[in-house]
Parts: C-alpha cells; sequence; structure tokens
C-alpha cells in the first residue's frame, strides 16, 4: 500500500501493566516489535507514537512521534501526530493505527480498511466483541477533526470516528489467537502466552 503509512500506538502510561508496556517482554520480543512486525509489511512506512526519550524505540528504525497535544490526552492524540507527521510526507493519503499491546493484530488488516473504504473517509474494524477503534484507517484529511475534538477536550476515539462517519470492517477471529486481546497487565500476559499465532 504505497499511499498508506502505518502508526503503532506506544504512547499510553501503562497504568495496568506497572512499567513501559511497549518493552514487556512477550516470546523474547518487546510487545512493540510484535506490533511493528505485523503492521510493516502492510504498509509503505511505520512510525511509533510515543511520548518521553525517544532513544529507547532506536533499535525499531522507525521515526517517534511525540504528542502535539498537551497533557497526555492518551490515542487520539498519537493518531494525531501520525497524521500531522504523514501529512508532512510526499504521496501519503491515510494511516493506519494499531495499539502496541496488540501482539495479534491481522495480517491483512490494511488490505481489509481499504477494501471497506467509502471515497476517501475513515475505516474501523469489529469483531464479534464490536467495534476496535485503535484499529483504524484515517485519512490525512481527518487531522482538523482530531485537533478540533482535542481542543475541546473529547479525547474519545470511537465518537470521533461516528463524528466523521467512518465505514466499519468486521474481521472475524480465526482458529488462533483473537486479534483483538491488547494486552494491558499481567495476567493478561501470561495467559497469551500459551495462544498459537494467527
Amino acid at each position: 500500500m504505497d499511499s498508506i503509512a502505518g502508526v503503532v500506538l506506544a504512547g499510553g502510561k501503562s497504568t495496568r501493566m506497572g512499567r513501559d508496556k511497549a518493552f514487556v517482554d512477550f516470546r523474547g520480543e518487546p510487545l512493540v516489535g510484535h506490533a511493528i512486525k505485523r503492521l510493516a509489511p502492510q504498509v509503505a512506512r511505520v512510525a511509533i507514537s510515543a511520548n518521553g526519550d525517544p532513544q529507547r524505540f532506536a533499535a525499531f528504525g522507525a521515526p517517534v512521534l511525540p504528542d502535539v497535544s498537551p497533557g497526555h490526552p492518551g490515542p487520539l492524540a498519537g493518531i494525531l501526530a501520525g497524521l500531522k507527521f504523514f501529512a508532512r510526507e510526499n504521496g501519503f493519503e491515510a494511516i493506519v493505527t494499531v495499539p502496541c499491546d496488540a501482539p495479534f493484530a491481522p495480517r491483512d488488516l490494511v488490505a481489509r480498511l481499504v477494501a471497506a473504504r467509502r471515497a476517501e473517509g475513515a475505516v474501523v474494524a469489529a469483531s464479534t466483541r464490536g467495534v476496535e477503534p485503535l484499529f483504524a484507517l484515517w485519512p490525512l484529511a481527518a487531522a482538523d477533526a482530531v485537533e478540533a475534538a482535542l481542543a475541546k477536550g473529547d479525547a474519545s476515539v470511537w465518537r470521533l470516528l461516528e463524528g466523521i462517519a467512518a465505514a466499519q470492517v468486521d474481521i472475524p477471529v480465526g482458529r488462533g489467537a483473537d486479534w483483538t486481546l491488547n494486552l494491558n497487565a499481567p495476567e493478561e500476559l501470561a495467559a497469551a502466552e500459551g495462544f498459537s499465532p494467527s
């Protein structure tokens, strides 16, 4: 997908995990490494949305994008950082986001999102659990709406997607691990160790 960039959202405070979730070891590799490996083959370029010292991500060879909004208002701020960064790069029309704590993101996520796209709009993935707002395709033109929502103090990714009439694509859970799994806490990480990757 030459015109689509990927952004791994790793800017959270990791409160439930108790340490930087992006670097928690899962099957011998940091969680953020799993997310990058899943997303990178599907897009033209990958960046990491994260706050703090960017050098800790140096081994992944991807640009690190700090929030452009004050106060760490959550993943919507990371989405805005990605939109603004790739707006400055030639040839990109949209970004696809995934959270760093989702090591089983679909290997065909981007293709499914693009196939469900209406005109130049946004698309969000869903499963039998419901909508998964951090697995989404965002046109670069959505930056104004994202920035306006954050300026109003509304950091809800799902409300923003509703507000811009995002299309929805259902992605079933295969025979392997549930692609929607977010490993937010040590007990979730331990439980996922035994799952077969899809």
